[in-house]
């Protein structure tokens, strides 16, 4: 994929982030390899995407760490695609993105939700901090700001920034 990330904006992770994960073919395709598909047809026949466009998605995330390619049959060689510890920890984000885009729809509405495998019984994810279990979802509450390895320019965006209603 061709670099949209500004020169400024390198050291942002979420530009960053959305540089690797950015593309909507590649959401669809760690989406499909979170439910168990791993193998070139199955992707494609899930995604009906064209094998050249495949091919190259699926090249980039290996390139990126998120899958690994590993042959499952020698002869002919095919190869399948596992998640790799990197790309297991995408999960979340996924599971977010889909909690987000289902909160806009009524429950009938919804063609895919998220349950306890165990219960059936369907789940709210909320991103919360690991030390005190508070919800993130509050701009007010919880802020970005410089951190450690921020450059000069970094550091100036964020002294400079609005204050929230909050802060004043």
């Amino acid at each position: 994929m061709a670099s949209r990330i500004r020169l400024e904006d390198r050291e942002c992770p979420l530009s960053t982030t959305v540089e690797h994960v950015g593309e909507w073919w590649t959401l669809l395709i760690l989406h499909d390899a979170f439910d168990g598909y791993t193998r070139f047809d199955q992707f494609q026949e899930s995604l009906g995407i064209s094998s050249s466009m495949l091919t190259t998605r699926l090249k980039t995330l290996v390139a990126d760490g998120l899958l690994e390619r590993r042959a499952y049959q020698t002869n002919p060689v095919r190869h399948e695609y596992v998640l790799t510890e990197l790309g297991r920890s995408l999960r979340p984000v996924i599971v977010a993105l889909a909690a987000w885009g289902n909160s806009r729809l009524t429950p009938a509405e919804r063609s895919m939700i998220l349950v306890d495998a165990h219960s059936g019984e369907e789940v709210e994810p909320v991103v919360v901090d690991a030390k005190t279990g508070r919800r993130l979802d509050d701009s007010n509450t919880h802020v970005f700001t410089a951190g450690p390895a921020a450059s000069d320019a970094m550091r100036h965006r964020y002294a400079t920034r609005p204050t929230t209603p909050a802060e004043a």
